[in-house]
């Protein structure tokens, strides 16, 4: 569990790194700059674990490789924003966030299933009907109903 201290500064590194994405580095990504899903922090503030969304992008795999061959220009640029709010700049290491893929994967499987839908009729059909509850069991001989 991330302490508040790592939540704020994956907080400010998130909204930074996007700005750097956005306006300061426009011309390493043609298209679209990549977004940012997730930030984790190690405890001591030294290593920033960046998730990179590849919703828009047309191939993840590409948008990956080309930040991270381009993450020592991307920690200066996020350097000159956060200098003065911090006193290490972490390391950046970019992974590819694919839960949006694996979560379009589980809904075409979710969507092939087939589950019979319940109709009125059903609900009115005295074989399915509900009996009411169970009897109780006798714990004792000597117990009336």
């Amino acid at each position: 569990m991330e302490s508040k201290r790592q939540q704020k500064f994956a907080s400010l590194l998130q909204q930074d790194l996007a700005a750097v994405f956005q306006r300061d580095l426009p011309h390493l990504f043609p298209g679209l700059p990549p977004g940012i899903s997730t930030v984790r922090i190690s405890p001591d503030l030294g290593v920033a674990r960046i998730y990179l969304s590849s919703l828009l992008a047309s191939n993840g795999s590409t948008m990956l490789e080309q930040v991270r061959d381009n993450s020592k220009i991307i920690r200066q640029a996020l350097a000159k924003r956060i200098r003065k709010q911090v006193r290490i700049i972490p390391e950046l290491v970019f992974f590819l966030d694919d839960s949006a893929a694996y979560a379009a994967h589980m809904d075409a499987v979710l969507g092939t299933l087939d589950i019979p839908a319940t109709t009125p009729e059903d609900a009115n059909d005295p074989k399915t009907e509900d009996k009411g509850p169970a009897a109780r069991p006798k714990l004792f001989a000597d117990e009336d109903e």
